[in-house]
């Protein structure tokens, strides 16, 4: 067991996506359905707020400079300091689906899925961003595309479609960015949560945040449980290493739908659980 510690107040409605930008060496994450990026700096604990659409559902940096952001429809490029420079087309026109989570591949392709505003089955897909900024669908038929990560020598892709209650993985090519035999990598009781965000270390292993759950879980490459760190809010949403040494394991918590919230739900905590991350790859167009 690891134990966590409030770093902020709850400062998100439905806090997401968090990413260690090194370049500033600061802390990025979502208050998704506000349309907000935050960031922080370890030390000073301030928490900065900037608007950027009416959903922000992820950030990653970009390799020159700025900032690319998945927002309702599609995305947006920011500048350093986030303010939006510039909007790629929207991939539908259906108002009743927005995204919700992604990530970077070991080339710098972006990855980010949908999910329907009422989850209904089948709804979602997920997308991959090419440097040629042109967005193409690879996967289909998908719920809520959440959770999306890559093993250390970037031939595995772990993702996760919530109400699967899985984490799956799939043979990946950083070559050809194909995503072939997807196969069940953990399965996670109902009971527990619900998997949502995940992220991996640097020995392969996979940290996943259980919405419902108050859990982050650490699952060894073998589908092995052996780490758990408890929080006190139960909607757990994502994860990410930072920190200059990259031991500090950041998540995000939320208070979306709560009649009556948790006093800490909502917001960023911080562990050390004794392993180090993987550093962020950036966009690269």
């Amino acid at each position: 067991m690891v134990d966590a510690t409030q770093v902020t107040d709850p400062c998100c409605q439905h806090g997401e996506g968090p990413v260690w930008d090194p370049r500033p060496a600061r802390l990025l994450w979502v208050d998704m359905l506000a349309g907000d990026v935050l960031t922080m700096t370890p030390g000073t604990e301030r928490v900065d707020r900037y608007h950027v659409d009416t959903v922000a559902a992820v950030v990653r940096p970009r390799a020159g400079d700025g900032y690319l952001v998945a927002v309702e429809r599609g995305f947006v490029f920011t500048d350093a300091q986030l303010r939006p420079v510039r909007r790629l087309p929207d991939l539908w026109t259906d108002p009743d689906l927005r995204m919700n989570e992604g990530g970077c591949d070991p080339a710098g392709r972006f990855y980010c899925g949908s999910m329907a505003y009422d989850t209904r089955p089948g709804a979602a897909a997920l997308y991959r961003l090419d440097a040629d900024l042109l967005a193409r669908r690879v996967l289909a038929d998908v719920t809520i595309s959440n959770g999306l990560g890559w093993s250390p020598d970037g031939t595995l892709a772990y993702y996760v479609d919530t109400p699967t209650q899985r984490i799956d993985v799939f043979d990946y090519d950083p070559d050809d960015a194909m995503l072939t035999g997807r196969r069940p990598f953990v399965r996670i009781e109902p009971s527990d949560g619900a998997p949502d965000g995940l992220t991996l270390d640097a020995e392969g292993g996979v940290w996943v945040a259980l919405w419902g759950g108050g859990e982050v879980r650490r699952y060894a490459p073998d589908g092995r449980l052996d780490v758990r760190l408890t929080l006190p809010a139960r909607q757990v949403t994502a994860c990410t290493f930072g920190g200059p040494d990259l031991r500090d394991l950041y998540v995000t918590t939320s208070r979306l739908g709560l009649a009556d919230p948790e006093p800490a739900a909502g917001a960023l905590f911080r562990a050390t659980p004794g392993v180090a991350g993987l550093p962020v790859t950036p966009f690269r167009d």
